[in-house]
């Protein structure tokens, strides 16, 4: 069974195309047209192990907003397709990532309930040109489409790019721990039969 997907999707303000393989090697083709972006996705995928390609063309004569919060929609609806009916994965992932000063905890739950808990103070407006408070606006977009109760903390740090950078690499290996295949796991990891 191939765990994969591709979306396409277009508005007024964006233009993406995106394709993940949740069994991959980590291999990233990313092209938001921002520059720290494609940088934190390039991680994600890698320190997942997910394949990962972006095309992401926005009004970033605005600002970045749409095109990141767009790309999040969009990854969400892919993850939301790529794992189908959830068998046999084990649900759950944690990971704390450390980053030089900075460390970053991600707790995950692939139950089909969307809920994010973002609890980080950035004490810079940019990070590169990306707005640093579109790191909580991407992974609300995600958790929202596919489905993901995701709870994020940094834990401490002084260096913006750290803490994001941090941030990332934990969700990436949270979400590999939690789509992970266990062959013990009979149906879906639920009492109630479905998630």
């Amino acid at each position: 069974m191939e765990r994969k997907a591709e979306i396409k999707r277009k508005t007024a303000e964006t233009d993406i195309a995106l394709s993940i393989n949740l069994d991959g090697t980590g291999k990233a083709d990313i092209d938001t047209g921002i520059g720290f972006f494609n940088h934190m996705l390039n991680l994600f995928a890698r320190h997942g192990l997910f394949d990962l390609a972006v095309r992401a063309r926005g009004d970033l004569e605005v600002d970045g907003h749409h095109t990141v919060e767009d790309v999040g929609i969009s990854m969400g609806q892919a993850l939301k397709e790529a794992l189908g009916d959830k068998r046999s994965i084990k649900r759950y992932g944690t990971s704390f990532v450390p980053m030089d000063e900075a460390l970053a905890m991600t707790s995950l739950d692939v139950s089909g309930r969307p809920f994010l808990v973002f609890d980080a103070s950035f004490t810079a407006e940019n990070a590169g040109k990306m707005q640093t408070e579109l790191v909580e606006e991407f992974f609300r977009a995600l958790s929202y489409n596919a489905g993901i109760n995701i709870h994020i903390k940094v834990m401490y740090g002084s260096n913006n790019h750290h803490m994001i950078e941090a941030i990332f690499k934990s969700f990436g290996r949270a979400l590999d721990e939690a789509v992970c295949l266990d062959s013990r796991i009979e149906g879906v990891m639920s009492t109630k039969g479905t998630l």
